[in-house]
């Protein structure tokens, strides 16, 4: 074999991992961005319910009786914002929403007092709401008249939320279950083209963890590569997604973004690393015939 043919047969051995690497980073791509809707999905959801206004109406503008009403609702563990609204800001409010003034028909003020409050989101269900509406006119008898908020809304968000986070829920399994096959075929393709140069190495008296650790180690490093092209790819479709839809910017979480992004490199480096482990092993275990 001549020097030139030696080079050639070097270079063709050596292993490509530029395919791969853009491969795995595509398909972390579009699970991330399907990931981001969901966080995002669950967000919109807890920032609705969170704004559903729940309205004790009082029939007594008595401050103790106010007070003690006002301390109860805090203390509870669906409380989250409350608001005493005594006559005449809730005949500024009145006005506020554009309706005609009373005192052109009524000499006396007949909007009544509430305590107004948002629930903790998780709180925000057709039951949980009935058993709290149920208990502050059990404990405050003569002082609630009713405990009022839009039933039907309630109904209709949960059971939107509920189905959406199902079809969510099982494209996800689904994505995830292509993503781990893509990335394993990707990687096990790649390993494809270098297996006589595992079987030579092996061949020449190297150990199979001497064989593994430098590949093992590349896995890593090109799962982190993939992960990092993923994760900009997804920033950047983020922003230009705020850029064209400002109100998303509110949507902006931290401890989802960790999530999300630490979720990508995880199963990046991970499907990586046991893809490559495993193909290793499997061509370190066959013979030399097999290999053809």
């Amino acid at each position: 074999m001549t020097q030139q043919q030696g080079k050639g047969s070097m270079k063709r051995s050596k292993p490509s991992y530029i395919y791969t690497i853009i491969g795995v980073a595509l398909v972390l791509f579009i699970l991330g961005v399907l990931g981001w809707i969901f966080l995002n999905f669950q967000k919109v959801g807890t920032t609705l319910r969170e704004n559903i206004q729940i309205h004790a109406w009082l029939t007594t503008g008595n401050k103790k009786a106010v007070d003690s009403l006002k301390s109860y609702i805090g203390q509870q563990p669906s409380g989250k914002t409350w608001e005493y609204i005594d006559k005449e800001k809730a005949n500024t409010m009145y006005n506020k929403d554009g309706n005609d003034s009373w005192d052109k028909i009524l000499n006396e003020n007949p909007l009544p007092e509430s305590v107004d409050f948002f629930a903790k989101a998780e709180y925000v269900q057709k039951d949980s709401l009935e058993k709290i509406s149920a208990d502050l006119l059990a404990k405050f008898p003569g002082v609630i008249s009713e405990v009022q908020y839009p039933r039907d809304l309630v109904i209709t968000i949960t059971d939107r939320a509920r189905k959406f986070g199902y079809a969510l829920i099982v494209i996800a399994v689904l994505l995830s279950a292509v993503v781990i096959v893509s990335i394993d075929s990707t990687i096990r393709l790649a390993m494809f083209s270098n297996r006589f140069l595992i079987k030579t190495m092996q061949m020449v008296g190297a150990t199979r963890g001497f064989i593994a650790r430098p590949m093992n180690i590349r896995a890593v490093i090109n799962g982190l590569i993939s992960s990092a092209i993923a994760i900009s790819a997804i920033w950047a479709v983020i922003m230009w997604m705020e850029s064209y839809i400002p109100d998303m910017k509110v949507l902006r979480d931290v401890q989802n973004y960790v999530i999300l992004f630490g979720s990508i490199i995880l199963i990046g480096v991970g499907i990586s690393v046991y893809s490559t482990h495993r193909s290793v092993m499997k061509y370190l275990k066959m013979k030399l015939d097999d290999l053809y």
